[in-house]
């Protein structure tokens, strides 16, 4: 499966959580910045409020794009490594005492931009549905629903339109259910699924989430 972009892969995704029991009261959580056009077409069709969840990756220093750990923003910043990168490399803890608050720093950055300092919505009780543009290693989004958990939700539920077999299967046990539209074998990157997968900027994330259904109101009729 290739996707046209990230809303109209949002919109697919949209049609397979809108087919699922999903329990009210519902929110809508992105990972940002990729993961807000698809959260977005999320939220419009489930009636749910959208909300972002700040995290930022913690790349190995001679190849960044390479996920050492990823720090997660909350009442505990959360920082989650990857076992399997962190056995194969040496990094020396200032390196990540460094590299984590620089990630705050930004995080707190793209707080006071895309919401204004507004407090995030609160998720205890609700279906919370975590989403993104994809998953390749998975550490990043694992930080996520760890973070998420301690906010105690009624439900856990990531939803992304593809991702590897592999890593899918190393996050089941953070969450209450899975939604994944393509989970191919061979798989080499998120962007390689999508026709258009240009890098979104931040007025775009600002459109997603102007255009989405606030917090209080009423949920649409339907199975969700």
């Amino acid at each position: 499966m290739r996707f046209e972009d990230r809303r109209a892969a949002g919109r697919l995704l949209a049609e397979r959580l809108a087919s699922m029991p999903l329990a009210r009261p519902i929110v809508v959580l992105a990972l940002p910045r990729g993961g807000v056009p698809v959260a977005a077409e999320v939220a419009r069709r489930l009636q749910a409020p959208l909300d972002l969840l700040l995290v930022r990756k913690i790349g190995v220093p001679w190849q960044r794009e390479l996920a050492l750990a990823a720090v997660v923003d909350g009442e505990r910043p959360e920082l989650v490594f990857d076992d399997e990168v962190r056995n194969l490399v040496r990094v020396e803890p200032a390196y990540i005492e460094e590299e984590t608050a620089a990630a705050l720093r930004e995080i707190e950055r793209r707080r006071q931009l895309y919401l204004g300092g507004r407090a995030s919505l609160p998720l205890r009780g609700v279906t919370a549905i975590v989403v993104d543009d994809g998953i390749a290693t998975g550490t990043s989004m694992r930080a996520a629903l760890r973070a998420l958990r301690r906010r105690q939700p009624a439900h856990l539920v990531l939803a992304v339109p593809v991702a590897p077999p592999d890593t899918l299967e190393q996050l089941r046990g953070e969450v209450d259910a899975v939604v994944c539209l393509a989970a191919p074998a061979l798989f080499h990157a998120v962007g390689a699924h999508y026709k258009d997968f240009h890098q979104v900027a931040d007025d775009e994330v600002l459109a997603a989430l102007r255009t989405a259904p606030q917090a209080g109101a009423p949920p649409a009729d339907g199975p969700a």
